[in-house]
């Protein structure tokens, strides 16, 4: 959440400063995101 919630900050920032979203933040909420849903499908399958 983290990494998702700091990549959305970085890309507010970088539309505001220079009208367009730039990779880094994309990439920083994208691979955040796989790597929340990785790691809670994961967790779930441990509780079964």
């Amino acid at each position: 959440m983290v990494t998702i919630s700091a990549g959305a900050v970085l890309m507010i920032f970088m539309i505001v400063a220079e009208d367009e979203p730039g990779a880094i933040p994309l990439l920083m909420i994208v691979l955040g995101a796989a790597w929340y849903l990785a790691s809670t499908k994961k967790a779930g399958r441990n509780q079964q």
